[in-house]
């Protein structure tokens, strides 16, 4: 098997097929998602960083953020051939890095990310069929779209294979 594997950055999305494996490195309180056709072989990735593009100004990368980047890969995906009743979701990060004094859900991103995160996928029918979030570690994850696994490497969590 010669695996390809394509460079995920933050605020951004890549697709791959067959033996490719979608990576995107230090999930902290960004969230990373996948999309996946099985019997297609066809998977997508986002890292996203923030959960609305309705909140801040300069929102041109819709890569950037929950509720367009899911949009913009689910079409990608869906045009590379993959049939979208059968796209399933698995997700990953939305840490709290940093103990933040005031509680307040408005400072915790990561919280946020995994909710509108969520939300946008319920809003697109696609299920969530597994999921490693929140917490206060950042994560690092690759996916096969071979077959399927979101592998998630943390330090002092070890790997985690879902």
């Amino acid at each position: 098997m010669n695996n390809e594997y394509i460079k995920v950055g933050m605020a951004d999305f890549k697709i791959g097929a067959g033996d490719d494996v979608l990576v995107t490195l230090g999930l902290g309180s960004c969230v990373g998602i996948v999309l996946y056709d099985k019997f297609k072989r066809i998977g997508g990735m986002a890292h996203i960083m923030l959960p609305s593009s309705k909140e801040i100004r300069n929102n041109a990368n819709r890569a950037k953020f929950a509720d367009t980047a899911l949009d913009e890969m689910l079409f990608e995906i869906v045009k590379k051939g993959a049939i979208k009743g059968r796209i399933i979701a698995k997700i990953a990060g939305g840490a709290q890095m940093f103990s933040i004094a005031a509680k307040g859900m408005t400072l915790n991103i990561g919280q946020r990310n995994v909710d509108a995160v969520k939300e946008k996928l319920s809003e697109l029918r696609i299920p969530i069929i597994a999921e490693d979030t929140l917490g206060n570690y950042g994560r690092t994850i690759e996916f096969n779209c071979n077959n399927g696994e979101l592998k998630i490497k943390s330090v002092g969590k070890g790997i985690k294979i879902i």
